[in-house]
């Protein structure tokens, strides 16, 4: 399954942790149900999830008189996509450096710190 879906934008994201969160395909005025709060109007809604099916990040199955999405990577995916992305772009490859400036920025709690150790630990 593909692990980067490039240029989504801010209200695209907020759509697809609505269908994320659903883990099932969704109509779309269900879709907009649940995005009202964001003042979109239907024909906003219907451009976002027309361009994420453009992009890949969604199918879109006609049935009867309505559209059902379904996403075509997980929320863990596309997590780790755009994180592979941003060591890549920013960080010249080096995931210590994107860590290192989390660090010397203050980027990191303490927790933050201890989570990532176990996981080190688990990993060795």
């Amino acid at each position: 399954m593909q692990t980067e879906i490039a240029g989504l934008t801010k209200a695209e994201t907020e759509i697809m942790r609505v269908i994320w969160k659903a883990g099932e395909p969704m109509a779309a005025s269900e879709i907009g149900r649940l995005v009202e709060s964001k003042g979109w109007k239907r024909t906003t809604i219907a451009t976002f999830l027309a361009k994420l099916v453009e992009k890949g990040a969604l199918t879109a199955e006609r049935r009867g008189r309505a559209l059902y999405y379904t996403a075509k990577i997980s929320q863990k995916e596309y997590k780790r996509g755009q994180a592979q992305r941003l060591i890549r772009t920013v960080f010249g490859g080096s995931a210590k450096e994107l860590v290192a400036s989390l660090a010397e920025e203050g980027g990191l709690s303490d927790e933050d710190i201890a989570e990532l150790r176990e996981i080190f630990n688990k990993e060795e």
